[in-house]
């Protein structure tokens, strides 16, 4: 291994990273030297080329997971709170640790046979991982429960590499397995069919415009909601209506019109998304950001033969298939904007503000 390594007094390679140190605010993100990790058996060493950046980072770094958080992610950012043990995916949160859950990198090394054939690869890194298999939904993630891509070089295990062979760049492929791996696991779950009708909400964002393009590529009949100065921007996914964030979606679409409903942002809208659905519709979700705390009416539920679907752990064919999806042109990057590693805290702010339409991509030096 050759790339950007440089020794310490003591002879411990190092490299930049940003240290999330603990719960609060942009001060918890400290840009600096720290140990090139060692790939141990059935691992591999990543030189991390572009990552992506997402509202689990800044919720994590808030401790919004914690049961304690009622409101949502940007109120909680406007108040970052004091330490909360249980604020993390996985309860307790492993500070001082390397946030960063999407990477496009390269394969540098590894101990052992397992990972020989991926040296010198590009390649795209699961982040969501199954420790016991696939029969079981216990998970674990790259950047909530173990150090991330926010650095020069990650180590994970061999397994959850997945070369690319395609001619995006780095910083586009950065941009895919978060928010498309969460958008393809909830429409795979949720078993979007041809001609189906789905609403999808938060439209404009890394997994709406994901879940935008995914539904279309399975042909259904999509409905995005996004703020009026992105609906022309949303629209060009290949929408077939979008209605503004400001509009009621039921007065716009009527009830029971909607075969599933895709919702990342909850809320105060909550109660709208059930009466859209159809008698046998499906709700799925895997995020709050407009807040978790939600008027739920049970009637709609029970009375229409609702199936409400959480969705955290990926499944198994999940991120094979956006690999498959890149490499045979069915998706299209949304890269809204590239900032140097060491301006993380300027790219969170800005990302905070919702005026752009795809991801950011931080590039390591």
């Amino acid at each position: 291994m050759t790339t950007d390594r440089f020794a310490t007094g003591d002879g411990v390679a190092t490299m930049k990273a940003v240290v999330t140190t603990g719960n609060g605010g942009y001060d918890k993100l400290v840009y600096r030297d720290v140990p090139i990790p060692v790939p141990g058996p059935g691992e591999v060493l990543v030189r991390v080329l572009a990552a992506g950046v997402n509202n689990t980072e800044i919720n994590t770094r808030l401790g919004w997971y914690s049961s304690e958080v009622t409101s949502s992610t940007l109120e909680a950012a406007a108040a970052p709170p004091a330490e909360r043990p249980d604020g993390g995916w996985n309860a307790a949160t492993p500070f001082p640790f390397i946030q960063g859950t999407d990477c496009c990198g390269r394969v540098v090394s590894t101990q052992d046979v397992a990972g020989m054939s991926l040296v010198g690869r590009r390649i795209l890194i699961r982040p969501c991982m199954r420790p016991h298999g696939f029969a079981s939904m216990e998970n674990i993630w790259m950047a909530s429960d173990f150090d991330g891509a926010f650095a020069q070089y990650v180590k994970v295990p061999a397994s959850e590499v997945f070369p690319v062979n395609c001619d995006w760049s780095d910083e586009e492929l950065a941009t895919i397995p978060c928010a498309y791996g969460t958008a393809e696991n909830m429409l795979h779950r949720a078993r979007l069919t041809r001609g189906e009708h789905v609403l999808v909400t938060g439209a404009s964002g890394g997994v709406g415009s994901a879940t935008v393009q995914l539904a279309r590529r399975r042909g259904a009949l999509v409905t995005a909601i996004a703020g009026r100065d992105k609906m022309e921007a949303v629209r060009a996914l290949g929408c077939d209506r979008v209605i503004s964030r400001g509009d009621d979606p039921v007065q716009a679409l009527g009830k029971d019109s909607v075969d599933l409903v895709v919702d990342n942002v909850a809320g105060a809208g909550f109660g709208a998304m059930l009466k859209l659905l159809k008698r046998g519709g499906r709700y799925v979700s895997s995020g709050a950001i407009g807040g978790p705390m939600v008027t739920f009416d049970l009637r709609d539920f029970y009375l229409k033969d609702l199936t409400l679907i959480g969705c955290t752990a990926w499944d198994e064919p999940v991120f094979p298939n956006l690999v498959s999806y890149i490499e045979r042109r069915e998706i299209r990057p949304l890269l809204a904007r590239v900032f140097p590693l060491q301006e993380i805290v300027a790219a969170q702010r800005e990302f905070l503000e919702k005026r752009h339409v795809g991801k950011f991509v931080l590039v390591p030096p």
